[in-house]
């Protein structure tokens, strides 16, 4: 993984709502798109990262949030039919200083990595109180109808877990969004399972095509 001062002063981003990349989680992608794949291409013959960075509307991508997560490409494969299959591994947060005018169809940015250096050596969490997390948790998959094999968090950090949980979870864009924006995991652990105790007392079904966060 690069350091610090290696990270890149220019970087092509995939505006996608809904999705979320942390620092240290680890994103699969199925890139078809034509503009994409040139995207894919002209990455992996540089510094092979990518900006995850979710529109403010669904469907408009144009208006963007201003923090986003670098990923670096650490799997790629090609399909048969021309798709590429690649895993991005969440580097560090950003906030978008410029956008670039390119000649090429994706867009391009000149990244602000100031004040995020924490990301690339992340301190654990402390204290998550994984008796209540376990509790909302189970409470919320069964609402939902998700299913979900706790066993896998005994020996899990609480860090990896609460990357884990907050891109996985069904969320709205902009509730992944302040998850993405919180200083540290300390705070991130504690709004994620505030969610979940809004979601339940709301009852809100989530999105119906998401449901195991095996």
């Amino acid at each position: 993984m690069p350091s610090f001062k290696d990270l890149p002063k220019e970087m092509p981003i995939f505006p996608l709502s809904g999705v979320l990349l942390m620092p240290f989680g680890r994103l699969p992608l199925n890139i078809f798109e034509p503009r994409y794949i040139d995207m894919v291409n002209d990455a992996m013959n540089t510094h092979r990262m990518i900006g995850m960075i979710q529109p403010k509307v669904k469907g408009e991508c144009h208006k963007l949030y201003n923090v986003g997560c670098a990923g670096r490409i650490v799997e790629f494969a090609e399909t048969d039919d021309g798709r590429y299959l690649v895993t991005l591994q969440g580097v560090s947060r950003f906030r978008i200083d410029q956008e670039l005018e390119q000649d090429h169809l994706y867009r391009t940015i000149k990244p602000d990595w100031d004040g995020y250096e924490g990301d690339l050596n992340p301190k654990g969490c402390l204290d998550v109180d994984r008796g209540r997390l376990t509790r909302l948790l189970s409470t919320y998959f069964d609402q939902q109808d998700m299913s979900c094999d706790f066993k896998k968090f005994d020996n899990t950090p609480d860090g990896k877990l609460m990357t884990c949980l907050s891109m996985v979870c069904p969320f709205t864009a902009s509730e992944k969004q302040a998850l993405l924006e919180q200083v540290c995991c300390v705070q991130r652990a504690k709004l994620f399972m505030n969610m979940l105790e809004m979601a339940i007392e709301q009852g809100d079904p989530m999105d119906p095509s998401t449901k195991s966060c095996h």
